[in-house]
């Protein structure tokens, strides 16, 4: 009988590591429990990449023709000048390797939704209710800056390529053989520094939310960031052009200031100004 009645309890357990940790009412856990959820976000994460991933091979010629629409639209800038270049496979496993890089970005960028809420899910239950209510806005606006971002660098990447390649010499028969996987790399970089650092005002945000970050607190730093993302372009972009440079870091610029009036207006309400932060400040200086 007692091994009958202890039955019920067991089965319960048996997928518990598969469920997320219950919350308590004021948001806090043990570090335990924050290991468990955070294994159990990634893994539903990985669930939704892997799932959608799986679903581009269906339409794998469709992927690498949307992949090769640049490369397209820059050759015929590029021949048009006279230079010559062609895309190859080097090798025996080029193709798998091809596939298998192309179907996990595809899955990684359009399963965004799924993570993202994930990733807002980890950091909720340690928002108050009315932050809350928030995160769910930043839910909204992070899916479709990111997709924006990807987008922005996918229609960049062209004139990227025309301009890294027009400094083929002219009139010595050179033709620029580029290999798929190569390529492919670079576009994956592109696509995604322009897809996260669309994000930008999503972060900021979150910060002034937090009580991190404060508007005036960027109004100050307003010449030092827009200094700081052209540097980031100029790094950050693998193409190393200009205009690539110019295409992130202008539209960084501007989501900056965007992100910079909303934190100024959510202070505004809260009723915090500049002052109230420097007397802060100042007593925890003293504090210590």
């Amino acid at each position: 009988m007692a091994t009958t009645a202890a039955e019920p309890e067991a089965k319960p357990r048996r997928l518990g590591w598969l469920r997320p940790p219950k919350q308590s009412e004021d948001g806090t856990m043990a570090l335990v429990d924050h290991l468990r959820e955070v294994r159990y976000r990634l893994m539903i994460s990985t669930i939704g990449v892997v799932v959608v991933a799986v679903g581009s091979i269906f339409f794998y010629d469709e992927l690498i023709a949307f992949i090769l629409g640049p490369w397209f639209k820059a050759r015929d800038a590029i021949e048009a000048s006279g230079a010559q270049t062609m895309i190859v496979n080097d090798g025996v496993v080029r193709p798998f390797t091809l596939a298998v890089i192309a179907c996990s970005v595809s899955g990684l960028v359009l399963s965004c939704p799924v993570w993202m809420y994930q990733l807002w899910a980890f950091v909720a239950p340690g928002l108050v209710a009315k932050e809350k209510k928030y995160a769910l806005g930043f839910l909204g606006a992070a899916i479709p800056l990111f997709l924006a971002g990807c987008a922005v660098g996918y229609f960049v990447w062209p004139k990227g390529i025309a301009v890294m390649l027009s400094f083929t010499p002219e009139g010595f028969d050179i033709t620029n053989f580029l290999e798929m996987s190569n390529f492919l790399a670079l576009e994956i970089k592109i696509i995604l520094v322009f897809g996260l650092s669309f994000l930008l005002p999503v972060v900021l945000v979150a910060l002034n939310l937090a009580g991190v970050v404060r508007g005036y607190q960027l109004v100050k730093s307003r010449k030092f960031v827009i200094f700081g993302t052209f540097v980031f372009a100029a790094v950050a972009t693998p193409s190393t052009d200009p205009f690539s440079m110019l295409a992130l870091s202008l539209p960084m610029t501007l989501l900056y200031m965007v992100a910079e009036a909303i934190c100024l207006t959510l202070d505004k309400r809260k009723g915090i100004t500049k002052e109230d932060v420097t007397e802060w400040s100042i007593d925890v200086h003293d504090g210590q």
